[in-house]
């Protein structure tokens, strides 16, 4: 009897991570942005890019990350169930648990920093695209990126015995992405990032944008044929390629 009530944990620990993960974009866009006071947005979004990305190394790793996978992202749960990685049944579950830790993380923030986070310039940290990007550009983007971060855990996924360098290159990655694409499409990646901002903030003009492109990006493997991954050192329930 141990064994389900352990796996019927699994969500929730990943609504803890993406609460956690939610807390520390709004927290870190707000200090940043507010207290620092760092004018020069292209400086500021890379030590932001550089805060995230530790972050989302540090949850990868943690025990509650190892517990539940990490996935953190409802496109990287996609890609791992269309991969064979992930029981279709938690899919659902993992992402209600990610959506419902997207809301409380960037409400917890706008309590603890009150109206300097929750208005100007911050807005729960809501992501915008820049200048000259509209719909269409941004999808591109984003689809792109998912696409791009689901053949790298493909790939770990396929070479377990290099698991342990995975959360490294997703929090690497995760740093460049906002320092890069942050003046520009977003630098989202993730609907969870933009789904709690969006709604609280008031700001959606482009929350679908955000939400299903990365979904798309997730699956392009599909379309590409790509082989499955065969060999995981994994929980059954679980998909984490961390040994």
């Amino acid at each position: 009897m141990a064994a389900p009530e352990v796996k019927s944990s699994y969500a929730v620990y990943e609504f803890a991570l993406a609460t956690l993960l939610l807390f520390g974009v709004v927290s870190t866009v707000y200090l940043v942005f507010v207290p620092l006071a760092i004018g020069d947005v292209q400086i500021a979004l890379a030590v932001v890019g550089m805060a995230v990305g530790v972050l989302v190394s540090g949850l990868i790793r943690s025990p509650w990350g190892r517990r539940s996978g990490a996935h953190l992202n409802p496109a990287i749960t996609v890609a791992l169930w269309l991969m064979g990685a992930f029981p279709g049944r938690r899919v659902v579950p993992y992402v209600v648990a990610q959506a419902a830790g997207s809301l409380t993380g960037t409400a917890l923030a706008g309590l603890l920093w009150g109206t300097a986070a929750t208005g100007a310039p911050v807005h729960y940290a809501v992501v915008r695209p820049g200048p000259g990007w509209d719909a269409l550009p941004v999808a591109l983007t984003e689809t792109g990126c998912l696409a791009v971060l689901t053949l790298v855990v493909g790939f770990f996924l396929a070479h377990p015995t290099h698991g342990a360098r995975l959360p490294h290159i997703l929090g690497a990655s995760t740093a460049v992405i906002i320092t890069v694409l942050g003046p520009r499409s977003g630098g989202s990646t993730n609907p969870i990032r933009q789904l709690g901002p969006a709604l609280l903030s008031g700001d959606a003009r482009y929350l679908a944008v955000y939400l299903l492109a990365p979904v798309l990006g997730a699956g392009i493997h599909r379309l590409l044929a790509l082989r499955r991954p065969r060999t995981f050192r994994l929980c059954p329930d679980t998909a984490s390629p961390l040994p």
